[in-house]
């Protein structure tokens, strides 16, 4: 994989960390495990896993 498909997999993840703590601190808290197939997918994809 290409130098700037690892970057774009990675600015992808931080958004999606971002993005679970945004839900983990809102009312809808209990949904945050909604995000966290997003933040294993897109670290597994900037660590050339998958």
């Amino acid at each position: 994989m290409t130098s700037k498909q690892k970057g774009i997999y990675w600015i992808l993840f931080l958004i999606s960390v971002v993005g679970f703590f945004a839900v983990l601190w809102s009312p809808i808290g209990a949904y945050c495990s909604m995000v966290l197939p997003f933040n294993t997918t897109f670290l597994a994809k900037a660590m050339d896993l998958m």
